[in-house]
């Protein structure tokens, strides 16, 4: 179904191919995983598929795509949509009208498909993605993860041959995200689509995949196989892997349930060890850096938080979580003053955000928000640097560094629209902490990310937290929150339903507990890394 014949990609201006000797084939009604790090090629790969690489692009392509017997040298995508339906990486930019159902229907009526049709499919895929109650809601309203589901939802009511998803669960919660990955897998088993994925978070994805492409970037020569081929030596891997191969398990378990039947003798010598040190900064948090008091935000008639209040420390990281629309994104905006509390009270650093100016704001509180390029205005990554240093008033190279740290091979001349979704958050990243405010927000700061790149983002964070600052952050990565956060928020439907030590909150989840937690239970272990720590001290005579 679709054929990848000796293909090489090279971006108009670049020095270096960023495809090269591409050799594919994915069978009809095959789920095809593509891994690789931060700014490796997947999503060029998964854009060449419906012709958007080279005809749109620009750029020297060689070799040839074949997608359903077409040739995409020859094929626009416009003579492809009828087969491919591509979901990229930022769904909001491909919405094309105001209302939910109104998107779903609007590709039906490109392909000028009969209304009564057209009709039947809008309600199928509202009731598969779970999207029925918002058929009516603007699109403008919708969370991060409900826009996610739309825009999925918008191509599956096409009903294209082959189905292309960048990163479809980045801003998904994990129950959204199970339910979303379960239809992509009916639709590959009952009627023979092919699905091409891109996706960093291994951990939810890795077991349904029937082939794996790794892509090591820098000019190396792909390799792909099955799930277990490719993780038994690929450096990208999700903790179940990683803690199969740090417990001698081979070949490594791809999936939760199969750890679990191997993990016996480990839980039995864990069980003899001390648990894992909740950390100091859970202790001991510092001063008040914010405060949100009975807050009720709402937007019309919507309303997105119900009475909140929490306080926010200095030195201490707080994960944010809840399922899509549970009101994160709005508890964020509200501590940056764009979202207006209609009634409670919050404050920053003593002071209403509201009241205070942009330069002001930035003094207390910084916010990296879901979509990056909303930070981004100049035409080259050194120039976006150089700004940043001086409305900091910091010593020039300062924001340079930061960048480097969290993403070290983003050239500087590289234009920020040119970058992948995990290098333009690296660069918003490295934009707010540069002006080194007491609090970071951050919403979804893993889109995008691998997995090397996430443990560059733990090791700022934890210095951040170090040096006195508070961090929030807005996450469905569960991962990410157990290895970092001292303290989770749980919200629900606006309101706050759970608050408490990391360790405790998500221990006791069935949707929020990561996939270490899952296989050592009931011991209370939640990364590999805390494994590895205490498997280590226990050898030292």
């Amino acid at each position: 179904m679709i054929r990848f014949e000796s293909v090489s990609f090279r971006y108009p201006d670049a020095d270096r191919p960023v495809l090269q000797d591409v050799h594919l084939d994915v069978p009809e009604g095959e789920l095809c995983l593509v891994v690789g790090r931060t700014g490796s090629g997947k999503s060029t790969l998964l854009r060449a598929v419906n012709g958007l690489v080279p005809h749109f692009s620009g750029g020297v392509l060689s070799g040839r795509v074949v997608v359903a017997g077409r040739d995409t040298r020859t094929h626009a995508p416009r003579d492809l949509a009828d087969v491919v339906g591509l979901v990229g990486q930022d769904p909001a930019g491909m919405f094309v009208t105001d209302v939910v159902e109104d998107e779903l229907a609007y590709g039906m009526e490109s392909l000028g498909l009969p209304a009564d049709v057209m009709r039947r499919r809008v309600e199928e895929v509202l009731d598969l993605l779970g999207l029925a109650d918002l058929r009516h809601r603007p699109l403008a309203t919708l969370s991060g993860g409900q826009r996610q589901r739309v825009a999925i939802g918008a191509v599956l009511t096409t009903h294209p041959r082959v189905l292309v998803l960048d990163e479809p669960t980045s801003a998904l919660d994990p129950p959204a995200a199970e339910e979303v990955l379960a239809t992509l897998t009916r639709l590959v088993h009952d009627l023979g689509i092919t699905v091409l994925l891109a996706e960093h978070r291994l951990e939810r994805v890795i077991h349904y995949a029937d082939q794996v492409v790794y892509l090591p970037g820098d000019g190396a020569p792909m390799e792909s196989g099955t799930a277990a081929q490719i993780m038994a030596t690929c450096p990208v891997a999700p903790p179940v892997v990683r803690l199969g191969r740090l417990a001698g398990w081979s070949p490594p378990p791809l999936s939760v349930r199969d750890a679990r039947r191997l993990a016996g003798p480990l839980r039995d010598r864990l069980a003899r060890l001390a648990p894992p040190d909740p950390g100091p900064a859970a202790a001991q948090p510092g001063e008040p850096l914010a405060s949100v008091r009975d807050l009720v935000v709402a937007y019309g008639d919507v309303v997105a938080l119900r009475g909140v209040s929490l306080d926010l420390r200095a030195g201490e990281i707080v994960a944010l979580m809840g399922r899509n629309g549970a009101g994160k994104s709005t508890l964020l905006a509200a501590l940056v003053g764009l979202a207006r509390p209609r009634a409670g009270r919050v404050t920053v650093g003593g002071t209403d955000p509201a009241a205070l100016r942009p330069r002001q704001l930035i003094r207390r509180a910084g916010l990296v928000p879901q979509e990056p390029a909303d930070l981004l205005y100049a035409d080259s990554v050194a120039a976006e640097c150089a700004q940043t240093d001086r409305d900091a008033q910091v010593p020039p190279g300062t924001c340079q560094r930061l960048l480097a740290r969290l993403a070290p091979d983003i050239p500087p001349e590289a234009h920020p629209r040119d970058l992948s979704e995990g290098q333009r958050l690296a660069l918003a990243l490295a934009i707010v902490l540069a002006t080194r405010p007491p609090l970071v927000l951050l919403d979804e700061p893993t889109r995008g990310l691998d997995y090397p790149a996430k443990d560059r983002l733990v090791r700022v964070l934890r210095d951040l937290a170090a040096q006195g600052h508070g961090v929030l952050l807005a996450t469905h990565d569960v991962e990410l929150a157990a290895e970092v956060a001292d303290r989770t928020v749980v919200l629900a439907d606006g309101e706050v339903v759970a608050d408490g030590p990391t360790a405790r909150v998500v221990v006791g989840s069935l949707g929020f507990a990561p996939q270490v937690t899952k296989i050592l239970a009931p011991l209370p272990w939640l990364t590999v890394s805390q494994v590895a720590a205490a498997l280590s001290a226990a050898e030292v005579p």
